[in-house]
């Protein structure tokens, strides 16, 4: 009886052998996961800074267009007063 156990045990094991995850399968599997986190952090961190520097200059950019105006108008209003300043000074 044991010699036909023994001869089907190793039969089972041919047809259908037992894949166990031995302890290096996890070693790579953990070393492939580093090396995943490494190459993906490094781009995120990357692109959220980009991001919030492109905001900002979006936001200096609009300041700065909102002064361009205001000196143009402030100017404007300077010409305007010299101009006045000299028909009264040419008046008197």
């Amino acid at each position: 009886m044991s010699d036909k156990k023994l001869l089907l045990d190793e039969i089972d094991e041919v047809i259908s052998p037992n894949k166990k995850l031995g302890v290096s399968f996890y070693i790579y599997t953990i070393i492939f996961m580093i090396l995943i986190l490494l190459f993906a952090f490094p781009k995120i961190f990357i692109q959220q800074q980009i991001y919030y520097k492109s905001r900002d200059i979006a936001k200096l950019k609009g300041e700065f267009d909102t002064l361009k105006e205001e000196n143009r108008l402030i100017q404007s209003s300077v010409e305007s007063i010299k101009f006045k300043n000299q028909i009264l000074d040419t008046l008197f």
